[in-house]
């Protein structure tokens, strides 16, 4: 698992050990010391001679590393493209057959909130991150069609312990739902290159995972036992705001490109 140091990778932590004998931990930034069944890798997914010694020997990659917010070029470029490029290219010399892709809901944030989306749905990214989660979706792709390396492209919400605001709780992902969403992929007979929408069972929801049944994912929580307690702590939205207008929210009006 890359990015093991970030916030889901920290939630993923001791959850993916019932997945794997061994579970291996990377982060550019120090990890924690290595309990029982797991390695540590320090590793920059810039370099490349890193990323090879951090995939040799692994069976299956869940990829949570690299930028995750709106920042500048540089950073996004470093971390996010040559990054994912890195890592997939590694993956076919050492034989890796199943990555699962920490992909985003930006990558469609230019998508209206009384809109709803499935896996043929254009992209329509709300920022360079976004665009980078894109090119990312686009990479895994070429990879399987050309070396048979299987990926879900998984279009995380917002996966937190809550909801924090109203768009949460329709993009609201729970880290158990999370923990269940990896697992199908893993578990899959067949997963292809498949585009997957990571939402726990959501009244309110944008998005339509009909095309990703095969993969056999059943979201067992919901932000509704959430939602008076969010609308009692957050003001009425303002219909006129992109940032309401738009399923990114506030990423569509994050910092000039």
């Amino acid at each position: 698992m890359t990015g093991a140091a970030g916030g889901l990778g920290q939630a993923m932590r001791s959850r993916l050990k019932a997945n794997c004998e061994t579970l291996r931990l990377s982060d550019l930034n120090p990890l924690d010391a290595a309990q029982l069944g797991e390695e540590l890798v320090q590793a920059d997914l810039s370099d490349m001679a890193a990323v090879q010694q951090m995939v040799a020997g692994c069976q299956a990659i869940v990829h949570f590393g690299g930028i995750s917010v709106e920042q500048p070029w540089g950073p996004i470029l470093q971390a996010n493209i040559i990054g994912v490029y890195n890592l997939y290219e590694a993956a076919r010399m050492h034989g890796v057959k199943r990555v699962v892709f920490a992909s985003s809901n930006h990558v469609m944030g230019f998508y209206r909130q009384s809109e709803v989306v499935d896996a043929k749905s254009p992209p329509r990214p709300d920022g360079l991150y976004g665009l980078s989660k894109a090119f990312g979706e686009d990479i895994s792709r070429l990879y399987f069609d050309r070396y048979g390396i299987e990926t879900a492209c998984v279009r995380i919400g917002s996966s937190y312990a809550e909801p924090r605001d109203r768009r949460m709780l329709a993009t609201w992902l729970s880290f158990d739902d999370l923990h269940r969403l990896i697992t199908a992929c893993l578990t899959t007979p067949v997963l292809g290159h498949s585009i997957i929408y990571g939402t726990s069972y959501n009244s309110v929801s944008w998005y339509d995972n009909h095309l990703a049944r095969h993969i056999g994912y059943r979201p067992l929580d919901s932000s509704d036992a959430f939602r008076e307690a969010v609308y009692a702590r957050t003001d009425e939205p303002d219909l006129t705001d992109p940032v309401v207008q738009f399923q990114g929210g506030g990423f569509v009006k994050i910092g000039p490109l």
